[in-house]
């Protein structure tokens, strides 16, 4: 069952790397930190709203957090979902 998530609760940061820059220059694909509890028609009516543009697509993907060292100790950074977003060829976000 879809919890009700506001589109602020729904999209957390963009995600900004090398790959997703090409991707966002040839295919128009943008990427987003979200919500672990969205589900891809939440992401693609928050993006739409947030930033006034028509998704054409959304993946998904759960991504596990990497151990991560603590003084001596090893803990878990938290894991988190990313959803790549396809927009519509003249929508840009800015």
């Amino acid at each position: 069952m879809p919890v009700h998530l506001d589109a602020y609760q729904v999209i957390k940061a963009p995600i900004i790397t090398e790959k997703l820059a090409k991707q966002t220059e040839h295919s128009n694909i943008w990427g987003f930190v979200v919500d672990k509890r969205a589900n891809k028609i939440q992401i693609k009516q928050a993006v739409e709203q947030l930033f006034d543009v028509k998704v054409l697509s959304v993946r998904t993907m759960n991504r596990k957090g990497k151990p991560r060292r603590v003084g001596r100790e090893w803990s878990h950074a938290p894991n988190w979902k990313r959803a790549l977003v396809r927009l519509a060829e003249d929508d840009r976000i800015e």
